[in-house]
């Protein structure tokens, strides 16, 4: 029995390493400033509007993510900065996400 093998057109700045497998982001993206930072993890919250049908307005809801950090930008992102994460492949019970670039540093937010 023979391995079919489908090689994806994804550009090489797009797939992170780990340690044994490559990480392919797709899907939902967004933006959220980091609230907590871990080792290889950060936790990122960004605010949305939800609309109430009962009272025909609109609340307020804050959303945290758990997403994965890359060795490489590691040293380059902190708490407070605002940065893009993409969604990919679960990599644990709470990571389904990965960090793409970091938007602005915390100076640059406030």
């Amino acid at each position: 029995m023979k391995d079919k093998k489908t090689k994806l057109n994804i550009p090489e700045n797009k797939v992170f390493e780990k340690i044994e497998k490559k990480i392919y982001p797709r899907g939902r993206t967004f933006e959220g400033i980091v609230k907590k930072k871990f080792h290889k993890r950060v936790v990122i919250e960004f605010e949305r509007m939800i609309y109430v049908k009962k009272y025909e307005r609109y609340t307020k809801s804050r959303t945290r993510i758990h997403a994965r950090l890359p060795e490489s930008m590691e040293k380059e992102i902190n708490v407070g900065d605002l940065i893009k994460v993409q969604e990919c492949r679960p990599l644990s019970k709470m990571i389904h996400f990965i960090v793409i670039k970091k938007i602005k540093s915390i100076s640059e937010v406030k």
